[in-house]
Formats: C-alpha cells, structure tokens, sequence
C-alpha cells in the first residue's frame, strides 16, 4: 500500500504500529480493576514478558508487594481523572527482580465511554539509581562535614590544653605525659587537614610530586617513631624490616612516601588491639635504572568484611559507619593512598580476613640515587593571672578522648574539684545513680550513648539527679548545635578548644558561691626594643622555666634556619626557601619579634611562587642582621 501524504498515513491510524507496536514505552491497557486487556512488544524488551503472555492476567499481581498499597491509591485516583501523570511503581520482571516505572494514565471512559485506562510507562531505574547515589553523596558529604567539625577541634583542644598544663607542670613524668599527648594530637590533627587538602588538589588535578634524593629506612623509621607511644600504650609490638635493596638512594617523593605510611600504620594501629603490626619492604623487581619497591604493612587487627573491601578506598567512606564515632578519621586516608600511589606509576591491593588481620600491599617505581643525591638532613607593663579555687566541688566529666580528659581532669584538679570520670553516657548515669555529683560536663560525640541522649534519660530520672546541672563540653561546631544541646535539657554549652577562663566563667554560674575563690597575682614585664615576650607569657602563664626554654630553642634553631635558607638561595631552589620562611614564622611569633613579621611572610611567598626572586637574597640579609640582634637582646633578658 503507497501512502501519498502525511495527511493519509494519520487517517489511516498508521502511526499506531510506530507509536504503540513499535515504540520504546510500555503500553498497557486495563480494566478499573487492574485486569490486563493488552500490552505492546515493550513488555518483552524491557521486562523480558512474552508478546501477550500478560494478557487475561492483573496488574497488581506483579507490583512489588510492600508498594501495593501506596500503588492502589494512586491508581483509584486514576480512575477518577481522565488524566495523570507520572506515577511511580515496581514490576515484576520475567527473571523475578523488580524495575522502576512510571505510568501517565488516559481514562477511556472520558473518551470512549468504557471502564479502561490505557497506561503509557517509562523506565526509571536508572533514573532512581542515579537519585539514590546521589542523595547518598550528599549524605555522605553532608555527615563528613560534621565529623570534620568534630575531629579537627578534638585535636586542636587537647593541644590548646595540654600547652595550658605544659606550662604549669614542674614535674618531669606529667610533662612528659603531656608533651606526648600534645604529639598525638598534632599527628592527628596534621593527618586530617592534609587529607582535605590533599584531596582538593588530587581532584584538581594540582597535586605535584618531589623529586629529591631519600632513603627509605631513615623515613620509615621516623614514621614508626610518630606510632610508639600509642603503640606500647596499647600493648602492640611494631616491627619493620628493610631489605638491602631496599636501602639504596632513590630519587622521588619522601613526603608522599610518609603520608601513605602514615595513613596505613595509623588504620593498623586504630584497629590492632591485641598482637603485632610489622612492615616489610623489598625490591619486586629492577628495570634499568628504576627499582619496583614493594611495601608491606601487615596486622593482626579486626579486619574488614568481603562484601565491604571493594569500598574502603572509595571516597568519604569508611568499612563500618561507626568507625568515625569510635576512632575518628576522615574516611578519606584510604581514598587518598590509591591516588598518591597511582600518582607515582604505582599500585595498591589489600588482603583481610575478619578477625584474622589485614595487609595492605603497594608498590612504587623509584628512580635508583646516589649518595650525593641526599638532602642532609603595645602591651601593658603588667600581666595578670587568676588563680581559681573550687574547693570540694564534685565533678562528673563526660568525655571520650583520653586527650580531652585529661586536660580537663588536670584543670578541675588544680582548682580543688573532687573528680570523677565517665567514658560515654552510659557510664555517667550509672556513676550518678552512685553517687552525688554537683555539677555534669558533658561531651557530645560519644560512643554507646551519646550527650544528647544522655541528658535526656537524666532529666527524667529521679528527683536526686535529675535536676544537676549540665555543661555540654562538646568539640561540635555546627550552627544549631547550642539549641540541640539546650533542647536535649543542658543547662549550658562550651565549644571546644576551651580556656580555663572560661570553664570557670561557666561553672561559676550553676554552684554555690561559697566554693569559688578567685586571686589576683601581678607580675612585672620587661620589655626589649625588638622582641616582645608577652604572647609567649600568655601561652606559658607566666612558667618562667617554660619561658626560659622556648627563648633558648629561638636562640639555637635560629641560626640554623637562616643558614639553611642562604644555603637553598644560593642553589635557586626558591620553593625551599620558601618553605624554610614557613618553618621560622612560629617562633618569630612567641618572640614577637614584629619588625621580622613582614619579611618572614615575604619570603615565604616569593619562594612558594618563583617570585621576585631577585629580591631573596637581600630579603634574607636583611632577616639575618634583624634576627642577629634579637638573639643578642634575648640572650641578656632575665626572667
């Protein structure tokens, strides 16, 4: 049959075999009850049904049972319009797994005057799989933004503390105690904020690699040396062992090399709890001048299930949820060991068994060195102190970090407090229920039972506890944090890191004022015409050893830095400079040696960027004669 014109082939309803027979879409035909009058070939294409196997059968047979009812709802209404639009199902394919659908429906009574609705679907899995990935990123995103909030203040609170203590200790055991939970803070602390950087430059495309001559036993052995405090403390063994292939000079990235360590022993140690950890390195194989290194990292941790390994690698995710809550971590460590090795031309595979261990395994082609490749290695005349007493008062703290607790602890023990401690929510209302307490400072972000939850079940308990005043002490900084801890039922919410000055402030408000005693200590200042030690007072609360000690550390490292930076002008190597500059600019700071301020920061900035490096050199005199007579002026100050 010789259709003439476009006109014809409509009348003649030809269209109906391209549009319906033909077309992509499903097409059913029912009756007000669901029963199946027709479908097109579709059905087989998309759901694998036969050509009319459907037919004489009902629609709501083949709805995924715990949807049916929602379905039937939609449906009636359906019925009831001569017209709807985009409604969403499951149906039943011929292999017995469910695919999305959407159905426009056109009512045949309101055309035809029959009890029919003819229903046009639509595949949408794809669509609903790639929804569900993304409100699962957000999620993701949204839950590693909090946890970022939490863990960079965690570690900047326990140092901020720990320097308060630091200060005031005469005690060779507690200061060594400190200065190692300072180091452990710092480590922590340096892991993530690399982690979020590192993964901004990754992902742009920015990150650049080193090419400086190492060797990998003095970088391994300075990593394992960051993990032997936590280690012994948790009674691990920690081993290593190098190969002499492996000792050779190479020529690449020792600073990435540290980072994947850094981030594969810290995961072994998070989750060894009994046994060993050890680390293995050898040479797999040698092509030309380049040596495969292999490294090894091995535990006998708590391992990762099967149905998980093929994750942990993906970004801001973690084996197990709660793993955030319960050691900390960005969950972006991993993702960033994958990049940064295969980065370097490399590979990673892991090994796991639950219970059993896991072995992390990577390799890395290194360029073969030489031994000359290495890198050889205004204020006011007066300060014054509060000393704060808080006799008998009867504390519970609420806390987690073991880093937090003890500043905190050592705080409320110097003023007098009678303090007991808890580890989670659950233990805090146990111990109130033994005990009598004045006074509740509460974490947050705790493990088994939480601040929140915890406050709740206290303020509907007995008349003798439920009362106590609660103070969140809480590393959370998220807006709208303040009115979830006062709608929990807490009195009151310090933001972590906190000063003692303000723990007081706010304890002070919910106990008797017979317990507080406050006394003013006025000590004179010194001042010099280049340096100003007032910052370095405040931070050390007036310990003049402490003092004494971060004047001479000025005294002896500086020298060193300005003869380092000389020595990386002279080679043109300006991003070392800069580096260098960076280096200086803390103890530049204590010192306040301000007039050295501005060329500190130039320095820094024309050597990060190869600018104006014409100009280094006299920058660097000019930072060397203004240095020479702060240390002349420094070395004759009396504390």
């Amino acid at each position: 049959m010789s259709i003439k014109s476009l006109q014809e082939y409509v009348s003649k309803g030809l269209f109906y075999e391209a549009v319906v027979e033909d077309g992509s879409d499903i097409i059913f035909i029912v009756d007000y009850h669901g029963n199946i009058l027709y479908h097109n070939p579709s059905v087989e294409d998309t759901l694998g049904h036969a050509p009319d196997s459907l037919i004489g059968k009902n629609f709501f047979d083949f709805i995924k049972p715990e949807t049916l009812t929602d379905l039937k709802k939609e449906f009636l209404k359906s019925v009831s319009k001569p017209y709807d639009e985009s409604i969403e199902f499951r149906f039943l394919c011929k292999d017995k797994t469910y695919r999305y659908l959407e159905f426009n429906s056109i009512n045949l009574k309101h055309k035809g005057g029959v009890e029919g609705l003819i229903l046009d679907c639509r595949d949408i899995t794809q669509r609903k799989k790639d929804a569900q990935e993304l409100l699962r990123a957000q999620k993701a995103k949204e839950q590693f933004l909090a946890n970022m909030s939490h863990e960079i203040r965690t570690p900047v609170n326990g140092i901020a503390g720990m320097i308060n203590l630091l200060s005031e200790t005469t005690s060779t055991e507690d200061r060594e105690l400190y200065l190692n939970a300072i180091k452990n803070s710092t480590q922590s602390l340096k892991v993530i904020i690399n982690d979020i950087l590192d993964l901004s430059a990754i992902e742009s495309g920015k990150l650049k690699f080193e090419k400086i001559g190492f060797n990998i036993k003095y970088q391994l052995s300075a990593v394992l040396d960051t993990f032997l405090y936590t280690s012994k403390d948790k009674g691990i063994v920690l081993t290593y062992n190098i190969t002499e292939e492996a000792k050779s000079v190479f020529i690449g990235d020792p600073a990435r090399l540290n980072q994947i360590l850094i981030n594969l022993i810290s995961n072994a140690v998070k989750f060894t709890h009994v046994g060993e950890i050890s680390v293995n390195v050898d040479v797999e194989k040698i092509e030309k001048n380049i040596r495969y290194v292999r490294f090894k990292v091995k535990d006998t941790g708590v391992g990762i299930p099967t149905k998980k390994i093929n994750h942990i690698f993906d970004s801001f995710t973690q084996a197990d949820a709660s793993v955030t809550r319960r050691f900390g971590g960005t969950g972006l460590g991993l993702t960033i060991v994958k990049e940064l090795i295969e980065l370097q031309d490399g590979m990673i595979e892991v090994e796991s068994e639950v219970n059993t261990g896991t072995t992390f395994t990577f390799v890395i082609p290194y360029e073969t060195g030489k031994e000359k490749d290495l890198i050889q290695p205004k204020s006011s005349d007066f300060k014054k102190t509060l000393k704060h007493s808080l006799t008998g008062l009867k504390v519970l703290l609420v806390e987690d970090n073991d880093v937090n607790r003890l500043y905190a602890n050592s705080i409320l023990t110097k003023w007098d407090c009678e303090v007991n401690t808890a580890e989670n929510g659950m233990v805090a209302i146990e111990r109130l229920k033994s005990q009598k307490f004045d006074i509740v400072l509460m974490d947050v972000q705790m493990p088994i039972m939480d601040g929140y939850e915890a406050t709740r079940k206290i303020r509907r308990s007995t008349e003798s506890i439920k009362n106590i005043p609660i103070i969140a002490l809480t590393a959370n900084a998220i807006k709208g944090d303040v009115d979830k801890c006062l709608e929990a039922g807490m009195n009151d919410y310090i933001s972590k890191p906190f000063h003692p000055e303000t723990l007081f402030k706010t304890i002070s408000k919910y106990i008797a004022a017979g317990k507080i005693n406050i006394e003013d200590v006025s000590e004179p200042i010194s001042k010099g015409s280049l340096t100003n030690l007032d910052y370095l007072r405040k931070v050390c609360d007036g310990d003049k050893k402490f003092m004494n000690e971060m004047i001479q550390t000025f005294i002896s490292n500086t020298p060193i830095a300005i003869n380092e930076m000389q020595h990386w002008s002279n080679e043109s190597n300006w991003e070392m400079v800069g580096k260098t500059a960076h280096k200086m600019k803390p103890s530049i700071t204590f010192v306040g040696l301000e007039k050295a301020k501005t060329l500190i920061k130039e320095l820094e900035t024309y050597g990060k960027e190869s600018i104006h490096t014409d100009r280094i050199p006299a920058k660097i005199n000019d930072l060397s004669n203004l240095c020479q007579k702060a240390l002349t002026e420094l070395k004759a100050i009396e504390l």
